[in-house]
């Protein structure tokens, strides 16, 4: 399908999704937000596409919910259209990033606020540029309650302390905080930000293709689990890793001092 509101380039294995609506910041239109689920299906499908990466164009990475769109009419209240937006279109959104079968990094280069913030977490890796911020004001300003997952990401990244802090006060959190938290990978200077996107992309894009899925799935499991029981999550996730050529490739690159080459 033809994009108006988001950019999609492939070269090299490396998927390029770019917001571009700079009218609203690249707010969460349903426009955007259908064009940005049939682009992440595309690279989904892609088995060329080793790694993506989640940028924006212009001042902004993403601010959040688009508010002009929001009007209840038919037999809905504006909180039921909401509720439904939210379940058939917004929140698959964080799904589809969260399950695609290659490393996602997101590329913040501007605000990420409300909904924008969920969207950046929702990558394996974040990398913003210096002169970026993070801004959760659903609460002080709203009414609301954080959404897309924020409320499920930020306290295991950053603690309950600091994710009642963001969502109750509402202040702008600076790239650089943003790394001394925990809260996302790095911050580059603003003109470096897309070549250090770039080579994270293509170092996780090096790496063989179910280890990002590993990664996830262990972490994921972890949350629940005991130490005990994680314990034997990882002897047997390791006993089935140990046979594949994945490992064998890694080995022997190990043994004759190179990189390893993965399918």
């Amino acid at each position: 399908m033809p994009f108006e509101k988001i950019g999609l380039a492939i070269a090299d294995g490396i998927a390029t999704v770019t917001l571009c609506d700079p009218a609203t910041m690249n707010a969460l239109s349903i426009p955007l937000q259908r064009e940005l689920r049939a682009a992440l299906a595309i690279v989904s499908k892609d088995a060329g596409v080793r790694a993506l990466v989640l940028t924006s164009c212009e001042r902004a990475f993403c601010s959040g919910a688009d508010f002009g769109s929001m009007h209840g009419g038919g037999d809905e209240t504006l909180g039921q259209q909401v509720g439904r937006m939210m379940r058939e279109l917004a929140n698959p959104i964080v799904l589809d990033l969260q399950r695609l079968p290659m490393p996602v990094v997101a590329a913040v280069n501007g605000a990420a606020a409300g909904a924008g913030v969920s969207l950046a977490l929702a990558a394996d890796l974040v990398v913003a540029a210096r002169s970026a911020y993070f801004l959760l004001t659903f609460l002080p300003r709203l009414g609301l309650v954080p959404d897309l997952g924020a409320t499920w990401m930020l306290p295991r990244l950053v603690g309950r302390a600091r994710a009642m802090g963001m969502a109750l006060l509402g202040e702008r959190l600076s790239a650089e905080q943003a790394v001394d938290w925990g809260l996302i990978w790095t911050c580059v200077d603003d003109d470096r930000l897309l070549a250090e996107a770039g080579t994270l992309a293509q170092r996780l894009a090096a790496m063989p293709r179910h280890a990002v899925l590993e990664a996830r799935q262990a972490f994921a499991a972890a949350a629940g689990n005991s130490l005990e029981e994680q314990l034997e999550y990882e002897a047997q996730r390791q006993q089935a890793l140990a046979d594949t050529p994945a490992f064998q490739e890694g080995v022997r690159a190990f043994l004759e001092k190179r990189q390893p080459r993965f399918d």
